[in-house]
């Protein structure tokens, strides 16, 4: 075991995954683009075929979190409610603590058969991150400006061009608009303390209107809201780098499932419900921390084979022709060709850690940091 963590945390694994992730994500941005005119023959098989090219890329990091790392999450939820999850559209409502917590909601919608098909609401500038962003446009993700004016009428059609889609889908969303941190946290309880709301130890303000727009547009499509609060044990911060270096971590995830018809449909009456959501969900987490868990029963999920079996076929695909022309390279004996086969290493190595660098909270946006103007909650 010893050997097996050693070999985990070597550079040369790391260049692998890395190698096998861009080249693969680059060819499947290549696939989508080639779908185009599909969608003006049958938008339905487009989107089918998509689903599954963004799984091609996404379950690879599912798999590392999984299968490589080895990170388990111990499902808190309702008996009753369990077999519904991924038999129904749904709206996910995540905390934005950790640098990792997307790709935790990744692994929940994987095991639910649904994170081909799933959509997040996020930054218009991520659109424009080769593989992820670009996959992402292909999927219809629902892209926002942060600008509410611009994005109510942008983020509605989004949502309402989902009403038809062919396939059962979670949206995932962060109310918080934003990754926790302490002066984010601070600033934000001054916006609550200015409006006379209660506040939170654990969370942001939450943004309402995004929320309930998303409810307004979804009604009569998704059945629910799916409440969901992730902890890691331990009081463990993980993060990508870790997970890439073969570091177990264990996660526990409390979801509650909320018919959508429970949620009032008047804006102001919809905020008021948002804001109880997060001083219910301030007490969740306040009851991990004094007992280590969460109330209610746990539910244990299977870990599904399929990401690692497309990351192994990846792999097998793509590793033979760099492993030949390696093998040129270096029976050449030209000082150029290994240099500039260095050089395509280390440029390819510095692209995904820039991508890493994307999910750290200490590199995130100053979103929250401001307080924010009156109509953004």
């Amino acid at each position: 075991m010893g050997l097996l963590k050693l070999l985990k945390s070597q550079f040369v694994c790391h260049l692998i995954i890395c190698y096998v992730f861009l080249v693969s994500g680059l060819i499947i941005n290549l696939l989508q683009i080639c779908t185009s005119p599909l969608w003006l023959v049958s938008k339905q098989l487009a989107r089918r075929v998509n689903i599954r090219l963004g799984y091609c890329i996404s379950s690879q990091m599912v798999a590392v979190l999984d299968w490589w790392s080895g990170t388990e999450c111990t499902l808190y939820t309702d008996p009753k409610s369990f077999p519904l999850y991924g038999k129904e559209n749904a709206i996910v409502v995540l905390n934005h603590t950790y640098d990792i917590d997307f790709l935790c909601g990744w692994s929940f919608c994987d095991k639910f058969g649904v994170l081909g098909s799933s959509k997040v609401l996020a930054k218009k500038e991520l659109q424009y991150v080769p593989i992820i962003g670009w996959m992402w446009y292909f999927l219809e993700i629902v892209f926002c400006e942060r600008k509410w004016e611009q994005d109510r009428r942008t983020v509605a059609q989004s949502l309402q061009n989902l009403r038809d889609y062919p396939e059962n889908f979670w949206f995932l969303l962060f109310c918080e608009g934003t990754r926790f941190t302490p002066k984010k946290h601070q600033t934000s309880m001054h916006v609550a303390e200015s409006k006379g709301l209660p506040k939170l130890k654990y969370h942001l303000l939450p943004r309402t209107k995004g929320f309930s727009l998303a409810v307004q547009n979804l009604r009569g499509t998704a059945a629910a809201v799916y409440d969901s609060t992730l902890n890691f044990r331990n009081n463990e911060v993980p993060t990508l780098l870790g997970i890439l270096n073969g570091k177990k971590y264990h996660a526990d995830l409390y979801v509650r499932r909320i018919p959508l018809e429970l949620i009032p449909e008047d804006e102001v009456e919809s905020a008021a419900w948002v804001h109880k959501l997060y001083q219910e969900k301030d007490s969740f987490q306040e009851h991990y921390t004094q007992t280590g868990r969460f109330p209610g029963p746990v539910v244990s999920p299977p870990r599904r084979p399929w990401a690692l079996i497309n990351w192994l076929f990846w792999a097998c695909l793509l590793l033979g022709p760099l492993g030949l022309l390696l093998t040129q390279l270096i029976s050449s004996g030209s000082m150029l060709t290994v240099l500039v086969a260095v050089a395509l290493c280390s440029a390819g190595s510095l692209g995904v850690r820039w991508m890493i660098g994307q999910t750290e909270i200490d590199k995130g946006s100053n979103y929250g940091n401001k307080e924010a103007p009156d109509n953004n909650n």
